[in-house]
């Protein structure tokens, strides 16, 4: 959890309303336009206490979602509900309503990376590593269209996650060159992306140890068991009930699953 610093009681108790809010809009699939001017975050602590606040609400933290939108940019975070995660050709059920797709590469970590002093060494966090996998995460929110909504609103609400699908694990993953990894995402036969190099993070691998060293104060350290995903290769793509989604990396595999 957070630490909430100077954050006043009142102001912890719009953030918890609009965290209901969220919850709400999600659960019922009734979404919202934006959350109210009076709750709303304004900055980006206040977002992840409003994400901190959903996840309790989902139950245990399967992993962690992060990227970043330039390779200069500090990278975002947010949780991954264990229960919204599922492996290949995972058939997802009616609560999903955005249906975004997103084409990226996880990790699964192996071992315990626990918070200290010391900044773990990138050497460090890939020798933590398990295992490397293609990966789709579908994007929901309870707002109608987070992308219009004010950007801390979106970052809130779980960052659009939805859900997270993996595929097998990569044999010989270290040997990827990512700037040189093809994907294509392809909704019902018809391939809507196809692209080179193209996670928008630049070296994605830099992701994970800056979620290891600055994230550790509210992830409370990575752990064995969670997963990793490190952000989009295809941008967002749209599907519907009844779609089929196929990913294929050049290297890393193919990942697929199903709307109902």
């Amino acid at each position: 959890m957070r630490d909430t610093g100077c954050m006043t009681g009142e102001r912890e108790k719009e953030l918890m309303s609009a965290a209901a809010m969220l919850l709400d809009a999600r659960r019922t699939n009734m979404p919202i336009e934006d959350l109210p001017a009076a709750v709303r975050p304004t900055t980006l602590d206040e977002a992840y206490f409003i994400q901190d606040r959903l996840a309790i609400a989902y139950g245990e933290i399967g992993g962690w979602k992060v990227g970043a939108p330039t390779a200069e940019a500090t990278p975002m975070f947010a949780p991954m509900p264990l229960a919204w995660i599922a492996s290949n050709d995972a058939l997802l059920g009616g609560r999903h309503r955005f249906r975004g797709l997103e084409a990226e590469i996880a990790f699964l970590i192996g071992k315990d990376l626990p918070p200290r002093d010391k900044a773990y060494s990138r050497e460090e966090v890939v020798a933590a590593i398990a295992s490397c996998h293609p990966a789709i995460e579908v994007i929901e929110s309870g707002l109608v269209d987070p992308l219009k909504a004010e950007k801390l609103s979106m970052i809130a609400d779980l960052q659009m996650h939805g859900a997270f699908v993996y595929g097998a694990a990569v044999t010989d993953w270290e040997k990827i060159d990512f700037s040189k990894e093809h994907v294509t995402l392809a909704v019902d036969g018809v391939v809507r992306v196809d692209r080179t190099g193209s996670n928008t993070s630049g070296d994605l691998m830099r992701l994970l140890p800056w979620l290891a060293n600055e994230g550790a104060a509210r992830t409370h350290g990575l752990k064995a068991g969670q997963w990793v995903t490190t952000g989009s290769w295809t941008g967002l793509s749209l599907g519907m009930a009844g779609s089929a989604v196929d990913v294929n990396f050049s290297t890393a595999g193919e990942v697929h699953l199903r709307f109902e």
